[in-house]
């Protein structure tokens, strides 16, 4: 046996839970859309799970752009955030230069923290923006 076949061999296990995986999940959605029972009601035919009838027909409006950039911006301060702590149970090996290069780290995210603030994302209260606007 060759080294290559021996590290194809290696592998193998893995394919073979991928294609378990595969078949499980397509199996599971199968026998769900073959065993779930068809009893369509108005109430489950409702655009809203909850029961309550729908003062008015969504037309197809666009969700706020805020939320979306409120919320990716929280996920960049906590990816930032992160960077934190390793550096700081290593700053004794860094000394000065690691404690400057944190400095930097810290001044890029102030700045970019400053720039999202004077543009107004961060502001909860109701927008006078039009669209197309933050």
């Amino acid at each position: 046996m060759t080294a290559a076949a021996s590290t194809l061999g290696s592998y193998l296990p893995i394919v073979l839970l991928a294609g378990l995986g595969f078949v499980f999940a397509a199996g599971s959605l199968a026998a769900s859309a073959l065993l779930r029972p068809r009893k369509p009601t108005p109430a489950k035919l409702s655009p809203y799970e909850c029961g309550i009838v729908p003062e008015r027909v969504p037309k197809g409006e666009r969700f706020p752009v805020k939320f979306y950039l409120v919320a990716m911006l929280f996920i960049l301060f906590d990816v930032e955030a992160v960077f934190l702590y390793p550096w700081a149970v290593i700053l004794r090996q860094l000394k000065m230069f690691g404690f400057y290069e944190m400095l930097v780290y810290i001044l890029v995210i102030l700045v970019g923290s400053f720039y999202i603030w004077k543009k107004g994302a961060l502001d909860w209260g109701k927008s006078s923006a039009t669209r197309g606007e933050i």
